[in-house]
């Protein structure tokens, strides 16, 4: 026989070694039901997804699944013209490695990012804003305290999440932003009133600037994006950045992050947050008797940290089991500190109707497929 059919032989040999300990590594959890529920909720999720599940160091899952329907590629289309942009680019099939929107999912990664200014002791999450920002004092609003802005509790009545969009869109700077959020109405007392919005991160994105001397995007790149290995995430580089909803990101970058938050603030070996910080950010700040102004449906009844949403009812002295912080578009993060794992569920799709209970039930499957080892 020729050197060269040894050679391919022992390339075919390597090649199959490779695939079987791929599917060692996928065949030692039973996720058929997973499978099936992805492939039955595919149109009303928006006819694209990626879910990739991480455990024990490794990702134990990763399957996209793409099928547009006829009147999701219309619609694409239409959006695609009015926006001035390809709409084959824009409909393309989603990977591990698509870039795309991830609207409220942002939240969670602003707020860490405020964690790592309380580690450095540059800030507290009891100072008021007052003592950063002069604007909000002279309106009243300077006795708003910083975890109350990552928690929804300011008080503060925002508008629709679309006047909110439009108006920031129209602004050069942040201070502007702040200019215009001071004038806001209150509808009710700071710490006890819930109101998801815009509102509260762009507060402390705003102060994470006045601090550091440094614009939102070069603090994100630098504090969460880069120690993450986050190579394909940012806040779209716009005029005024928007941390509760401007992020763009893939399902492999944001489940590094994710990965972080599991593992009490540490990716690779080195340490982006402490583990005090990351049980803090999973703690309940919505009292019982709380003011709910508003809420998205999609929440249930879920609790709200900092950040991010507790799947658990605790209150505020427990850190929750497990915790998300769902957007807009559907796209579905979650880590479970009870069974140790973490999860990332991306799409694209603005319907949000039945949107709470498919993403309990995809997160109950999951529970049932890590149970099968």
């Amino acid at each position: 026989m020729s050197y060269k059919y040894h050679s391919i032989c022992r390339k075919f040999s390597l090649l199959a070694v490779l695939l079987l300990l791929l599917q060692s590594g996928y065949a030692q959890y039973n996720f058929s039901k997973v499978d099936d529920w992805l492939s039955n909720n595919l149109k009303e999720i928006g006819g694209r997804a990626v879910l990739v599940i991480y455990k024990d160091g490794k990702i134990v899952y990763s399957k996209a699944e793409n099928e547009l329907s006829g009147r999701q590629k219309r619609i694409g289309k239409f959006i695609a013209k009015r926006q001035g942009k390809d709409a084959d680019e824009m409909m393309q099939d989603f990977t591990i490695s698509t870039k795309e929107r991830i609207a409220s999912c942002s939240k969670w990664l602003s707020a860490a990012m405020v964690m790592t200014f309380v580690d450095e002791g540059k800030l507290s999450l009891e100072d008021s804003i007052g003592k950063f920002l002069p604007v909000m004092t002279a309106n009243g609003k300077g006795n708003i305290k910083i975890w109350q802005c990552l928690s929804h509790l300011t008080g503060i009545k925002a508008g629709t999440l679309k006047e909110s969009l439009n108006e920031m869109k129209e602004l050069n700077n942040m201070d502007e932003a702040m200019a215009s959020i001071a004038t806001l109405p209150m509808e009710g007392e700071p710490g006890k009133t819930f109101h998801y919005s815009n509102i509260g991160l762009q507060i402390a994105g705003d102060i994470m600037e006045k601090i550091s001397g440094k614009s939102f995007e070069t603090l994100f790149a630098q504090r969460i994006a880069q120690p993450c290995n986050m190579k394909n995430s940012d806040f779209g580089k716009g005029k005024v950045a928007l941390p509760a909803g401007g992020g763009w990101s893939t399902a492999e970058d944001y489940l590094n992050f994710l990965q972080m938050i599991l593992h009490e603030g540490v990716f690779n070996g080195k340490q982006i947050l402490s583990k005090a910080s990351i049980i803090e950010m999973q703690k309940n700040r919505v009292a019982k008797d709380a003011v709910i102004a508003s809420s998205p449906a999609e929440a249930g009844n879920w609790g709200y940290g900092l950040g991010e949403w507790m799947m658990e009812d605790v209150d505020g002295n427990q850190r929750s089991g497990a915790v998300t912080s769902p957007g807009l578009f559907g796209s579905f993060p979650w880590v479970d500190n009870n069974k140790q794992y973490a999860g990332f569920l991306m799409t694209f799709n603005i319907k949000n109707k039945g949107r709470n209970e498919r993403y309990k039930e995809l997160k109950r499957l999951v529970d049932e497929a890590l149970a099968t080892k």
